[in-house]
């Protein structure tokens, strides 16, 4: 089968992936296969290449094959498989799989679990014509849903469903999110489901007007501190952060209102807490197996819809570096 192949660390520039002929994979007890039709590409994925995640030890080894919110068919299925079918439409997340027996797994918390396996990072991912996917990790996917469309649902969506469920949000409550790219945009359009009064903040004009498109009002970073402007409108109960820089972890704790909610889900130091003000900051790593299947749902109901750039698989690299250089709207996806 054609892959794309991480061989060794390096700038996106230089090629460090290729495109070549590997086995196909083959599904063992409580696995399938997935005949890939779509795979979106994370800025994780761009992190990953190029080493800057190489001293906390991901990729786990190389060769490997990236790619992490994966769509296609079943192909193939293993012994001990009985909730799947060859044929069925299905989505796979970056939780390959958890132990199933921790603290964590036990409270339905896998995406907790020490000791689970990440698509893309620890084993084969998704930029390939097949994949090899754990079943109970596997998710059905409705018809109602394009896999150019469902393929960031698998990342960028259940990291937005996970990221909302955490600030709190109810009809009339304000809250921000600082970053609108893949993952953003369907923050944005989850928290509009709330009731919630949504304000996107960026210093790009795509993504404001992107932002403006899915009923959210912009506030252009460009232009001066935003803080400014949110505070003039009293705070916001909650911020949600999806861009990697402290300076704006600081705005976002500053243009919350006491009592109110600051969700991560980038790594970042939030500054000093006044205590007084009793601000919360949580972490936010993609969801439960549960709020998966919910994300689908919505999107098979029509309430969320991603928006995609597609690219051909042979063109990881040129999409990988779209990416890196800000030239992606929302998310690129490869076709497969």
């Amino acid at each position: 089968m054609k892959a794309v192949v991480l061989d060794s660390l390096a700038p996106i520039e230089q090629g460090p992936l290729v495109v070549r002929e590997v086995e196909r994979p083959s599904a063992g007890n409580g696995q399938v296969v997935v005949k890939v039709a779509a795979c979106g590409v994370c800025r994780s994925n761009l992190h990953m290449i190029e080493g800057d995640w190489a001293s906390g030890g991901t990729p786990s080894h190389t060769p490997i094959i990236p790619g992490h919110e994966v769509v296609g068919t079943v192909s193939d299925i293993g012994p001990n498989v009985d909730h799947l079918s060859v044929g069925d439409r299905v989505g796979v997340m970056p939780l390959w799989s958890t132990c199933g027996y921790c603290e964590f797994c036990v409270a339905g918390l896998d995406h907790l679990c020490q000791s689970k396996q990440i698509t893309g990072e620890t084993v084969d991912g998704g930029y390939a014509e097949y994949m090899l996917a754990t079943a109970a990790h596997t998710y059905l996917l409705p018809d109602e849903v394009a896999f150019e469309d469902a393929a960031p649902l698998f990342c960028p969506g259940i990291t937005a469903y996970g990221s909302v469920s955490k600030a709190g949000l109810t009809p009339g409550k304000k809250v921000a999110v600082f970053g609108i790219g893949g993952v953003g945009h369907l923050v944005l359009q989850m928290a509009g489901l709330t009731g919630a009064d949504v304000f996107a903040v960026s210093r790009g004009r795509n993504h404001l007007d992107l932002a403006e498109e899915l009923g959210a009002t912009g506030v252009d970073a460009s232009s001066g501190d935003p803080v400014d402007a949110l505070q003039r409108l009293g705070g916001v109960d909650a911020s949600i952060v999806f861009a990697p820089s402290e300076a704006v972890v600081a705005q976002a704790v500053r243009a919350t209102r006491p009592g109110g909610t600051v969700v991560l889900g980038v790594n970042a130091d939030p500054g000093t807490l006044p205590f007084a003000q009793e601000k919360v900051v949580v972490g936010s790593l993609l969801g439960t197996r549960q709020q998966m299947r919910e994300v689908v749902k919505l999107a098979a109901a029509g309430k969320i819809r991603a928006q995609c750039q597609p690219f051909a698989l042979d063109d990881a690299t040129k999409a990988l570096t779209a990416l890196k250089h800000g030239e992606v709207r929302a998310r690129a996806v490869l076709m497969v």
